[in-house]
Protein backbone atom coordinates (compact mmCIF):
# COMPACT_ATOMS: atom_id res chain seq x y z
CA UNK A 1 0.00 0.00 0.00
CA UNK A 2 1.62 3.21 -1.15
CA UNK A 3 -0.52 5.54 0.99
CA UNK A 4 0.62 5.50 4.62
CA UNK A 5 -2.41 7.45 5.88
CA UNK A 6 -5.87 7.76 4.36
CA UNK A 7 -8.75 10.12 5.06
CA UNK A 8 -12.22 8.78 5.82
CA UNK A 9 -15.25 11.06 5.46
CA UNK A 10 -17.65 10.75 8.39
CA UNK A 11 -21.41 11.27 8.32
CA UNK A 12 -23.70 10.67 11.32
CA UNK A 13 -26.67 8.37 10.76
CA UNK A 14 -29.73 9.23 12.78
CA UNK A 15 -29.48 11.77 15.54
CA UNK A 16 -26.39 14.06 15.60
CA UNK A 17 -23.37 12.95 17.62
CA UNK A 18 -21.76 15.69 19.67
CA UNK A 19 -18.14 16.45 18.70
CA UNK A 20 -18.11 13.84 15.94
CA UNK A 21 -15.46 14.98 13.43
CA UNK A 22 -16.21 15.39 9.74
CA UNK A 23 -13.25 13.23 8.77
CA UNK A 24 -10.49 11.19 10.28
CA UNK A 25 -7.01 10.23 9.13
CA UNK A 26 -5.94 6.67 9.77
CA UNK A 27 -3.40 4.15 8.47
CA UNK A 28 -4.74 1.46 6.12
CA UNK A 29 -3.05 -1.23 8.21
CA UNK A 30 -4.66 0.05 11.42
CA UNK A 31 -7.17 -2.29 13.01
CA UNK A 32 -10.89 -1.58 12.88
CA UNK A 33 -11.10 -1.26 16.64
CA UNK A 34 -8.57 1.58 16.41
CA UNK A 35 -11.09 3.47 14.27
CA UNK A 36 -13.72 2.97 16.96
CA UNK A 37 -11.26 4.02 19.66
CA UNK A 38 -10.30 7.17 17.75
CA UNK A 39 -13.91 8.24 17.24
CA UNK A 40 -14.60 7.50 20.90
CA UNK A 41 -11.78 9.78 22.02
CA UNK A 42 -12.86 12.60 19.73
CA UNK A 43 -16.58 12.44 20.53
CA UNK A 44 -16.43 11.43 24.19
CA UNK A 45 -18.83 8.53 23.53
CA UNK A 46 -18.18 4.90 24.45
CA UNK A 47 -17.09 2.69 21.54
CA UNK A 48 -20.02 0.43 22.37
CA UNK A 49 -22.47 3.17 21.39
CA UNK A 50 -21.20 3.26 17.81
CA UNK A 51 -22.36 1.33 14.78
CA UNK A 52 -20.06 2.13 11.86
CA UNK A 53 -21.05 1.17 8.32
CA UNK A 54 -19.56 1.73 4.87
CA UNK A 55 -21.16 4.47 2.83
CA UNK A 56 -20.71 2.47 -0.37
CA UNK A 57 -22.94 -0.50 0.53
CA UNK A 58 -24.05 -0.06 4.13
CA UNK A 59 -22.13 -3.10 5.38
CA UNK A 60 -21.03 -3.16 9.01
CA UNK A 61 -17.43 -2.46 10.00
CA UNK A 62 -17.01 -4.70 13.08
CA UNK A 63 -15.20 -3.42 16.13
CA UNK A 64 -12.49 -6.05 15.82
CA UNK A 65 -9.07 -6.99 14.51
CA UNK A 66 -9.71 -6.68 10.78
CA UNK A 67 -7.53 -4.00 9.15
CA UNK A 68 -8.99 -0.84 7.66
CA UNK A 69 -7.73 -1.90 4.23
CA UNK A 70 -9.32 -5.35 4.52
CA UNK A 71 -12.70 -3.81 5.31
CA UNK A 72 -12.61 -2.27 1.84
CA UNK A 73 -12.14 1.33 2.98
CA UNK A 74 -9.87 3.49 0.86
CA UNK A 75 -8.78 7.12 0.78
CA UNK A 76 -11.81 9.45 0.79
CA UNK A 77 -14.20 6.58 1.58
CA UNK A 78 -17.38 7.54 3.39
CA UNK A 79 -18.40 5.93 6.66
CA UNK A 80 -21.69 6.36 8.53
CA UNK A 81 -21.62 6.46 12.33
CA UNK A 82 -24.79 5.74 14.29
CA UNK A 83 -25.28 6.41 17.99
CA UNK A 84 -26.94 3.32 19.50
CA UNK A 85 -27.69 5.19 22.71
CA UNK A 86 -26.64 4.38 26.30
CA UNK A 87 -25.48 0.80 26.63
CA UNK A 88 -25.45 -1.83 29.36
CA UNK A 89 -23.25 -4.92 29.55
CA UNK A 90 -24.84 -8.25 28.65
CA UNK A 91 -23.43 -9.83 31.81
CA UNK A 92 -25.14 -7.14 33.88
CA UNK A 93 -28.36 -7.68 31.93
CA UNK A 94 -28.44 -11.38 32.76
CA UNK A 95 -27.64 -10.76 36.43
CA UNK A 96 -30.57 -8.34 36.67
CA UNK A 97 -32.91 -10.64 34.70
CA UNK A 98 -32.33 -13.63 36.97
CA UNK A 99 -32.30 -11.66 40.23
CA UNK A 100 -36.10 -11.22 40.26
CA UNK A 101 -37.11 -14.90 40.10
CA UNK A 102 -34.15 -15.76 42.36
CA UNK A 103 -35.41 -13.75 45.34
CA UNK A 104 -39.16 -14.05 44.70
CA UNK A 105 -39.74 -17.60 46.07
CA UNK A 106 -38.35 -16.86 49.53
CA UNK A 107 -40.15 -13.50 49.66
CA UNK A 108 -43.55 -14.96 48.76
CA UNK A 109 -43.15 -18.07 50.88
CA UNK A 110 -42.01 -16.36 54.09
CA UNK A 111 -41.38 -12.60 54.26
CA UNK A 112 -44.40 -11.31 52.31
CA UNK A 113 -46.74 -14.26 52.89
CA UNK A 114 -49.14 -12.56 55.37
CA UNK A 115 -49.34 -9.41 53.26
CA UNK A 116 -49.83 -11.03 49.84
CA UNK A 117 -52.41 -13.55 51.04
CA UNK A 118 -54.17 -11.19 53.46
CA UNK A 119 -57.65 -12.20 52.25
CA UNK A 120 -57.24 -15.88 53.23
CA UNK A 121 -58.57 -17.29 56.52
CA UNK A 122 -56.29 -16.67 59.48
CA UNK A 123 -54.04 -18.00 60.76
CA UNK A 124 -52.30 -18.87 57.52
CA UNK A 125 -51.07 -22.47 57.41
CA UNK A 126 -47.37 -23.10 57.28
CA UNK A 127 -45.94 -23.68 53.78
CA UNK A 128 -46.33 -27.29 52.68
CA UNK A 129 -43.52 -29.70 51.96
CA UNK A 130 -44.09 -29.34 48.20
CA UNK A 131 -44.08 -25.55 48.39
CA UNK A 132 -40.77 -25.49 50.26
CA UNK A 133 -39.32 -28.04 47.83
CA UNK A 134 -40.47 -25.99 44.82
CA UNK A 135 -38.96 -22.85 46.32
CA UNK A 136 -35.65 -24.69 46.71
CA UNK A 137 -35.73 -25.93 43.10
CA UNK A 138 -36.53 -22.47 41.73
CA UNK A 139 -33.79 -20.91 43.83
CA UNK A 140 -31.23 -23.52 42.77
CA UNK A 141 -32.15 -23.01 39.12
CA UNK A 142 -31.59 -19.27 39.18
CA UNK A 143 -28.51 -19.47 41.41
CA UNK A 144 -27.07 -21.71 38.71
CA UNK A 145 -28.07 -19.13 36.08
CA UNK A 146 -26.30 -16.36 38.00
CA UNK A 147 -23.21 -18.56 38.49
CA UNK A 148 -23.04 -19.29 34.77
CA UNK A 149 -23.48 -15.61 33.95
CA UNK A 150 -20.53 -14.59 36.11
CA UNK A 151 -18.15 -17.53 35.66
CA UNK A 152 -19.09 -19.50 32.53
CA UNK A 153 -20.61 -17.45 29.71
CA UNK A 154 -18.48 -15.60 27.18
CA UNK A 155 -20.51 -13.04 25.30
CA UNK A 156 -20.07 -12.35 21.58
CA UNK A 157 -21.70 -8.92 22.05
CA UNK A 158 -20.38 -6.76 24.87
CA UNK A 159 -23.41 -4.52 25.38
CA UNK A 160 -27.03 -3.92 24.48
CA UNK A 161 -29.15 -0.72 24.55
CA UNK A 162 -29.86 0.12 28.19
CA UNK A 163 -33.52 0.89 27.38
CA UNK A 164 -34.11 -2.81 26.62
CA UNK A 165 -33.40 -3.95 30.17
CA UNK A 166 -37.04 -3.58 31.25
CA UNK A 167 -38.32 -5.57 28.28
CA UNK A 168 -35.70 -8.29 28.74
CA UNK A 169 -36.32 -8.58 32.47
CA UNK A 170 -40.13 -8.67 32.26
CA UNK A 171 -40.20 -12.29 31.09
CA UNK A 172 -38.31 -13.52 34.15
CA UNK A 173 -39.50 -11.07 36.80
CA UNK A 174 -43.19 -11.41 35.87
CA UNK A 175 -43.68 -14.92 34.44
CA UNK A 176 -40.98 -16.81 36.36
CA UNK A 177 -41.12 -14.61 39.44
CA UNK A 178 -44.48 -13.06 40.33
CA UNK A 179 -46.67 -15.43 38.29
CA UNK A 180 -45.23 -18.72 39.54
CA UNK A 181 -44.69 -17.56 43.12
CA UNK A 182 -48.19 -16.23 43.66
CA UNK A 183 -50.01 -19.32 42.40
CA UNK A 184 -47.64 -22.01 43.66
CA UNK A 185 -47.27 -20.63 47.18
CA UNK A 186 -50.95 -19.85 47.84
CA UNK A 187 -52.09 -21.16 51.25
CA UNK A 188 -54.96 -23.30 49.98
CA UNK A 189 -55.31 -27.00 49.02
CA UNK A 190 -55.35 -26.31 45.29
CA UNK A 191 -51.87 -24.79 45.57
CA UNK A 192 -49.87 -27.85 46.62
CA UNK A 193 -51.06 -28.08 50.23
CA UNK A 194 -52.12 -31.69 49.70
CA UNK A 195 -49.95 -34.81 49.86
CA UNK A 196 -47.64 -35.09 46.83
CA UNK A 197 -48.18 -37.63 44.09
CA UNK A 198 -45.14 -39.94 44.40
CA UNK A 199 -44.78 -40.44 40.65
CA UNK A 200 -44.91 -36.73 39.88
CA UNK A 201 -42.57 -35.96 42.75
CA UNK A 202 -39.75 -38.40 41.98
CA UNK A 203 -40.04 -38.19 38.20
CA UNK A 204 -39.98 -34.40 38.48
CA UNK A 205 -36.89 -34.41 40.70
CA UNK A 206 -35.09 -36.75 38.29
CA UNK A 207 -35.93 -34.56 35.31
CA UNK A 208 -34.86 -31.43 37.18
CA UNK A 209 -31.48 -32.80 38.21
CA UNK A 210 -30.80 -34.30 34.77
CA UNK A 211 -31.88 -31.13 32.99
CA UNK A 212 -29.81 -28.83 35.18
CA UNK A 213 -26.64 -30.94 34.86
CA UNK A 214 -27.12 -31.36 31.10
CA UNK A 215 -27.69 -27.64 30.66
CA UNK A 216 -24.57 -26.78 32.68
CA UNK A 217 -22.48 -29.24 30.66
CA UNK A 218 -23.71 -27.71 27.40
CA UNK A 219 -22.76 -24.21 28.57
CA UNK A 220 -19.28 -25.44 29.52
CA UNK A 221 -18.88 -26.98 26.05
CA UNK A 222 -19.98 -23.75 24.38
CA UNK A 223 -17.66 -21.69 26.56
CA UNK A 224 -14.65 -23.79 25.61
CA UNK A 225 -15.39 -23.23 21.91
CA UNK A 226 -14.55 -19.55 22.28
CA UNK A 227 -11.19 -18.29 23.49
CA UNK A 228 -11.24 -15.57 26.18
CA UNK A 229 -11.52 -12.16 24.52
CA UNK A 230 -12.48 -13.70 21.18
CA UNK A 231 -15.80 -13.95 19.34
CA UNK A 232 -14.66 -16.82 17.11
CA UNK A 233 -16.40 -20.15 17.69
CA UNK A 234 -15.71 -23.78 16.92
CA UNK A 235 -18.21 -26.52 16.07
CA UNK A 236 -19.88 -27.79 19.28
CA UNK A 237 -19.73 -31.50 20.06
CA UNK A 238 -20.69 -33.52 23.10
CA UNK A 239 -23.71 -34.71 25.04
CA UNK A 240 -26.91 -33.73 23.25
CA UNK A 241 -25.25 -32.08 20.23
CA UNK A 242 -25.74 -35.22 18.18
CA UNK A 243 -29.50 -34.94 18.69
CA UNK A 244 -30.25 -31.24 18.35
CA UNK A 245 -28.61 -27.94 17.49
CA UNK A 246 -29.15 -26.45 20.95
CA UNK A 247 -29.08 -29.09 23.71
CA UNK A 248 -28.87 -26.27 26.27
CA UNK A 249 -32.47 -25.38 25.34
CA UNK A 250 -33.48 -29.03 25.34
CA UNK A 251 -32.12 -29.54 28.86
CA UNK A 252 -33.71 -26.27 29.97
CA UNK A 253 -37.12 -27.60 28.92
CA UNK A 254 -36.45 -30.91 30.68
CA UNK A 255 -35.58 -29.07 33.89
CA UNK A 256 -38.78 -26.99 33.80
CA UNK A 257 -40.87 -30.07 33.04
CA UNK A 258 -39.39 -31.48 36.24
CA UNK A 259 -40.54 -28.43 38.21
CA UNK A 260 -43.95 -28.72 36.53
CA UNK A 261 -44.33 -32.31 37.76
CA UNK A 262 -43.12 -31.49 41.27
CA UNK A 263 -45.74 -28.73 41.55
CA UNK A 264 -48.47 -31.21 40.63
CA UNK A 265 -48.93 -29.79 37.11
CA UNK A 266 -49.37 -26.19 38.21
CA UNK A 267 -50.57 -24.09 35.27
CA UNK A 268 -48.35 -21.08 36.08
CA UNK A 269 -45.20 -23.18 35.64
CA UNK A 270 -46.58 -24.56 32.37
CA UNK A 271 -47.31 -21.03 31.12
CA UNK A 272 -43.74 -19.88 31.76
CA UNK A 273 -42.37 -23.04 30.14
CA UNK A 274 -44.51 -22.73 27.01
CA UNK A 275 -43.61 -19.06 26.50
CA UNK A 276 -39.94 -19.94 26.95
CA UNK A 277 -40.16 -22.83 24.49
CA UNK A 278 -41.64 -20.60 21.78
CA UNK A 279 -38.79 -18.09 22.18
CA UNK A 280 -36.09 -20.76 22.33
CA UNK A 281 -37.44 -22.40 19.18
CA UNK A 282 -36.81 -19.18 17.29
CA UNK A 283 -33.30 -18.85 18.72
CA UNK A 284 -32.45 -22.49 17.99
CA UNK A 285 -33.51 -22.23 14.35
CA UNK A 286 -31.41 -19.09 13.88
CA UNK A 287 -28.41 -20.78 15.47
CA UNK A 288 -28.69 -23.78 13.14
CA UNK A 289 -28.79 -21.44 10.14
CA UNK A 290 -25.77 -19.58 11.48
CA UNK A 291 -23.80 -22.80 11.99
CA UNK A 292 -24.58 -23.92 8.43
CA UNK A 293 -23.47 -20.57 7.03
CA UNK A 294 -20.41 -20.22 9.25
CA UNK A 295 -18.97 -23.74 9.02
CA UNK A 296 -20.30 -24.94 5.65
CA UNK A 297 -19.52 -28.56 4.79
CA UNK A 298 -17.55 -29.01 8.02
CA UNK A 299 -20.80 -28.84 9.98
CA UNK A 300 -23.10 -31.86 10.22
CA UNK A 301 -26.53 -30.33 9.74
CA UNK A 302 -29.19 -31.17 12.32
CA UNK A 303 -32.72 -32.28 11.53
CA UNK A 304 -34.02 -31.10 14.89
CA UNK A 305 -33.05 -27.77 16.40
CA UNK A 306 -34.19 -28.12 20.01
CA UNK A 307 -36.53 -31.03 20.79
CA UNK A 308 -35.73 -34.47 19.26
CA UNK A 309 -38.56 -35.75 17.08
CA UNK A 310 -40.55 -32.53 17.49
CA UNK A 311 -38.63 -29.44 16.40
Amino acid sequence: MAIEVITLRIYPRGKPIRKLPGDIRIAPNALAHELYDALSRKSGYSVHRFRITKGSNGSLIPNGSETIYDTGLRNESVIHVKDLGPQIGWRTVFIIEYLGPLITPALFLYVLRPYIYFNFDKPLPEPSYLQVLTAILLTLHFVKREFETVFVHRFSSVTMPARNIIKNSAHYWILAGLNIAYWVFRPDPSAMMQEPNPFFLYAGLALFVGGELGNLNTHLVLRDLRRPGSTERGIPRGIGFGLVTCPNYMFEVISWLGIYLVTGLNWSVLLFTVVGVVQMMSWAKKKENRYRKEFGERYKQKRYFMLPGIF
